[in-house]
C-alpha cells in the first residue's frame, strides 16, 4: 500500500518537534488530530514507529529507519518547490525558439537580445528550418515558441496572426532589370530564372501562389536552401529572386542588389505563431511572446534601455 504522504509529515513532524503537541503548532491542527494522524499511520505501517514516555515521544527502530526516508523525502520535495519559484520568477532555466529561416534570420534578433539582458540566466535555444519542420518540431514538444512564414494546417496545431511581411523582387546590380526605371512586366519575370526556396519552405509555397494567381510562369526554377545564399546568387547573375523586405536592406544599400517593382504585382505574406491546443506555456515562453506582439516603438526603447518589462 502506497505511503499517505500527509501522515508520514505528521509523523516526521513529531520526531522533528519531540512532542504530539509542539507538532500540532507547527502543521497549524490539533494535537488530537496529531496523535490520530500517527496512530492512523502506524496501524497503515503495520508497526510501532514511536515510544511514548512520560518524557515524550521517541521514534522506535522502524520508526528511524523510516525517518531517515522521510527527510530525503520533504528535502527533494523543498528542491522542487524551489526551483518552481525560481523558474517562475525567470531566475533560470531555458527558452526554446523555432523559427522559419528568414523570421530567425533578420526579424527577432531584437527580441532576443531585449529578452536576453532582461533575462540573462535564461539560456536561449535558436532553432532555423523551414515551416514544416518547425511544425513538426511543436507538435513534438521540442520547442516553446514557433514562428513560421507559410500557412500552415494541421489539427494538432492552432496558427495565430503574428506580422505582415512584404515580398519583393531583387535583381543583380549589374541586371538588365536593375536600369529599368518602371514597374517590370509579369511576361519579363516569366522569361527569367526564378531563384526559389526547397519544397517545405513558406516563402516558396506565397510566392509561387501568388506569381500564379497573376499568371506568371517562370521559365526555370533554381532552388537553394537558404535566403542568404539565393542573395548571393541573385548578386552574380544566375536569376532573380523574390524574397523578404526584411533580409535584403544590407546588400541593398551596398549597391550589390537592388529591388524592382513588378507591374501590378504586390506580394504580401502573414507570417504566423503556431501553437498547441491547451498548452501551459511556461512562463519565459509568455514573456517573449509578449515581446514579440510589443509595437516597434516600445521595444526599440527597451531595447536601448538593456531592460524590458513585460
Amino acid at each position: 500500500m502506497p505511503l499517505n504522504l500527509h501522515l508520514l509529515r505528521m509523523f516526521a513532524t513529531v520526531v522533528r518537534t519531540g512532542s504530539f503537541s509542539r507538532a500540532a503548532n507547527a502543521l497549524h491542527t490539533s494535537q488530537p488530530a496529531i496523535s490520530k494522524g500517527v496512530r492512523d499511520f502506524e496501524l497503515q505501517i503495520g508497526c510501532r514507529l514511536l515510544d511514548r514516555t512520560p518524557k515524550g515521544v521517541r521514534p522506535t527502530r522502524e520508526g528511524l529507519a523510516l525517518m531517515r526516508h522521510a527527510e530525503v523525502l520533504f528535502a527533494t520535495e523543498r528542491e522542487a518547490e524551489e526551483e518552481m519559484r525560481s523558474l517562475r520568477g525567470l531566475t533560470e532555466g531555458s527558452l526554446r525558439i523555432g523559427a522559419s529561416t528568414t523570421i530567425a534570420s533578420y526579424m527577432i534578433s531584437e527580441h532576443l537580445g531585449i529578452f536576453h539582458r532582461a533575462y540573462p540566466n535564461i539560456d536561449l535555444n535558436i532553432v532555423s528550418a523551414n515551416t514544416r519542420e518547425i511544425a513538426d518540431l511543436m507538435i513534438g514538444h521540442e520547442i516553446d515558441i514557433a514562428l513560421v512564414e507559410g500557412p500552415i494546417k494541421d489539427e494538432n496545431l492552432i496558427a495565430e496572426p503574428w506580422q505582415t511581411d512584404v515580398m519583393e523582387l531583387i535583381v543583380g546590380s549589374h541586371h538588365p532589370f536593375a536600369s529599368e526605371k518602371l514597374p517590370i512586366s509579369g511576361s519579363a519575370i516569366a522569361s527569367e530564372t526564378l531563384i526559389v526556396r526547397e519544397p517545405g519552405s513558406g516563402s516558396r509555397e506565397v510566392v509561387l501562389t501568388a506569381l500564379a494567381d497573376h499568371g506568371i510562369e517562370p521559365r526555370r526554377t533554381l532552388e537553394i536552401g537558404s535566403t542568404e545564399a539565393i542573395k548571393q546568387a541573385v548578386s552574380v547573375g544566375l536569376g532573380v529572386s523574390i524574397v523578404s523586405s526584411a533580409a535584403v536592406g544590407d546588400q541593398v544599400a551596398q549597391g550589390r542588389l537592388k529591388v524592382i517593382s513588378i507591374d501590378g504585382v504586390n506580394i504580401k505574406r502573414q507570417l504566423w505563431q503556431l501553437k498547441i491546443p491547451g498548452r501551459l506555456d511556461a512562463p519565459a515562453a509568455v514573456v517573449f511572446e509578449q515581446m514579440l506582439n510589443d509595437p516597434p516603438d516600445r521595444l526599440k526603447v527597451a531595447f536601448a534601455g538593456n531592460s524590458y518589462q513585460a
